[in-house]
């Protein structure tokens, strides 16, 4: 199966990365037709609620992945058609706009994407997969405003194979690399990690966690370099509602303890 540069982290990176929240937010989903409706309401740190309304759809092969408004005002439009087998052609404005194009056939997978709003760099990636379960790719960024030429380039190798996902990658121009693990122990248990190693910093541990599928739901831990602990608890209440109960602490200042509360519907 072919994967994009971009996501070759991407399994550790979910993992450690998502469900954790530091506030108390709403989120319903709701089928109007053949549209699918999304509001998402969240409450700020003063206390304030702040909405967002979504939505997406397909009509005649051309598709609205993602059109959003939010509480202050702005907009996100993102948009999709596939021309061809195996070609993807998006376009994603927000805060800039990008012209997006990705190619795949077999296990290799090539993106482009222009910024069309301000035409200052155009990006480029390719990845090729192995039967052995190696990965290899690599991305760079050139610019065509103010500082022409090659500003970033990177490059990374990914290996995936039973329960194990591996995956390095470099940041900054080679200057950084970026070691990303998930390992599947069993059916309740699975574990992660990320580091990043630098001349400046021989190991810098991002995160170190895991997930355990408990018979009272899921449970995701979680900690960094930073002395920062969290974890979150996932129960799925009742058909088709989900909530997500998670706490953060500084092992270094217990006193300094946030909450969050996520409901899904």
């Amino acid at each position: 199966m072919a994967t994009k540069f971009g996501d070759f982290s991407k399994g550790p990176k979910d993992l450690l990365g998502d469900d954790y929240s530091s506030s108390i937010s709403l989120k319903c989903k709701k089928p109007a037709g053949p549209v699918a409706v999304t509001i998402e309401t969240e409450r700020g740190g003063g206390g304030a609620l702040s909405a967002k309304v979504g939505t997406k759809f397909a009509y005649a092969g051309f598709n609205v992945d993602k059109g959003q408004l939010k509480a202050d005002g702005s907009r996100v439009l993102e948009t999709s058609v596939k021309p061809c087998p195996g070609c993807k052609v998006s376009f994603k404005a927000g805060k800039g706009a990008d012209l997006c194009v990705d190619y795949t056939k077999g296990a290799f997978y090539a993106t482009s994407v222009l910024d069309v709003l301000d035409t200052s760099k155009i990006s480029a990636s390719a990845s090729m997969g192995h039967p052995s379960g190696f990965t290899f790719g690599g991305a760079t960024v050139y610019g065509l405003a103010g500082k022409t030429g090659f500003t970033a380039y990177d490059v990374g190798l990914k290996y995936s194979q039973g329960p194990l996902l591996a995956s390095l990658t470099t940041s900054g121009k080679l200057g950084t690399f970026n070691v990303a693990l998930k390992y599947k122990v069993n059916d309740e248990i699975t574990v992660a990690s990320q580091t990043a190693h630098s001349s400046s910093k021989t190991c810098d541990v991002l995160a170190i966690g895991g997930l355990y599928k408990a018979e009272f739901g899921d449970v995701k831990a979680k900690i960094g370099s930073n002395g920062m602990f969290s974890a979150v608890l996932i129960k799925e209440i009742a058909p088709k509602v989900t909530i997500k109960a998670s706490g953060a602490v500084s092992t270094s200042d217990f006193s300094n303890f946030t909450t969050g509360l996520g409901i899904e519907m």
